[in-house]
């Protein structure tokens, strides 16, 4: 194996981003990672993907390649991983016969290519998208990414973000009633509690949310038909998948039984996203999983596993494409570290590293002791342990 440093790319998914007001995305799946290949003996750096959070896949892949080309230098292996819309700008990508626009010696990197892994991505789309193009669903696609960006860089707001939040959007009912003009009143009032640089980076990336959303149409099962259609897989490449479902909301009484106020209305939320995940499409099937990846994804999740099954973004069926690594349950964005952790031992063992946020509460009860099984998958499927 080469002795130039290994080079991991993080590509965010969708409303995902590298780093925002200080707050590292990727932070948890840097840090773990970091650890197994020093472990290992090895010579690791990162980088993170600055892809806009609901672009077409098209111009985010574009910006995957040109970020690549500018930092990975002339050796050294490479590998990437991509969470949700990221894991299939990487096929995409890396795709032999792909047309980006680009000059072709912006890809000449892609031959140190070793192994690609995408993490809850929808290789055979998810019925959220739909939901997203509509009117109402793009009203609850913003409020969602500005909870967010306002959960994972600040943690569970206080009372008075909360309250100024709430008052901005009210109830479910009123997100999907309100016009976007609202959310920006709301945004410029929540955001009066984070400092000016801050302020200004999650109004760009919010911008970008409402400017561009042509992604969105792109990650519907009829659309990643003819995405799978149309994108090869690299031959060179390994590509690996990690999977994983959250419990099903049973009623909204799911969301009154908890205390915190923020935390009931993200479950309203996690609720409708969970509702529209699970709806089932009439033509467009997702992956059929073999012995191997069916005993894998039952032993790792508590609950039946079937085509309405999701992670309350992606469909568990969908997230399945090459090599199954990891699976069990989690929702969309507990995968990279971001569920509530309450192990006041454990982070005083780690000074200097982010606390784990939750982005949202889904039920899932997602653990230090999953999140590093993942790792460990994922880290010994990049160096072929």
């Amino acid at each position: 194996m080469s002795r130039a440093p290994h080079r991991v790319y993080f590509i965010p998914g969708m409303f995902g981003f590298g780093r925002l007001a200080g707050y590292d995305y990727f932070n948890h799946v840097r840090v773990g990672l970091e650890k197994r290949f020093h472990d290992a003996g090895l010579e690791v750096t990162f980088e993170d993907v600055p892809a806009p959070p609901t672009s077409s896949m098209r111009y985010r892949s574009r910006i995957v390649a040109t970020t690549i080309e500018r930092t990975a230098g002339n050796e050294g292996p490479i590998h990437l991983v991509g969470h949700s819309t990221g894991g299939l700008d990487l096929r995409l990508v890396l795709s032999p016969t792909v047309s980006l626009g680009l000059d072709p010696s912006l890809l000449e990197w892609r031959s140190r290519v070793q192994s690609a892994i995408s993490i809850n991505a929808p290789h055979y789309g998810t019925p959220v998208a739909g939901f997203f193009a509509t009117v109402s669903g793009t009203r609850l696609l913003y409020a969602l990414s500005l909870i967010t960006v306002i959960a994972l860089s600040i943690g569970e707001p206080s009372l008075a973000i909360f309250s100024r939040l709430l008052a901005g959007v009210g109830g479910i009912d009123s997100i999907f009633g309100g016009d976007m003009r609202l959310f920006s009143r709301v945004t410029d009032n929540v955001l009066r509690f984070v400092d000016k640089d801050a302020r200004n980076e999650i109004g760009d990336f919010l911008s970008k949310v409402r400017v561009d959303q042509g992604g969105i149409i792109q990650l519907m099962p009829e659309a990643v038909d003819l995405f799978n259609a149309s994108t090869e897989t690299h031959p060179d490449v390994r590509f690996g998948c990690v999977a994983s479902a959250a419990p099903a909301p049973r009623s909204m009484r799911f969301a009154r039984r908890i205390r915190s106020p923020y935390a009931a209305f993200t479950a309203a939320i996690y609720s409708t996203l969970y509702q529209f995940a699970s709806k089932v499409p009439d033509v467009y099937p997702y992956a059929r999983p073999n012995e191997r990846e069916l005993a894998l994804l039952r032993s790792g999740i508590d609950h039946e596993i079937g085509d309405a099954t999701n992670d309350g973004i992606v469909p568990t069926l969908s997230m399945l494409h090459g090599n199954l690594i990891w699976a069990g349950e989690a929702d969309h964005l507990d995968v990279l570290g971001h569920f509530a952790d309450d192990d006041e031992d454990e982070r005083r063992r780690e000074p200097g590293v982010s606390p784990h946020r939750d982005w949202i509460t889904s039920g899932a009860r997602f653990s230090r002791k999953r999140f590093n099984a993942l790792l460990d998958a994922v880290a010994a499927f990049q160096l072929q342990v």
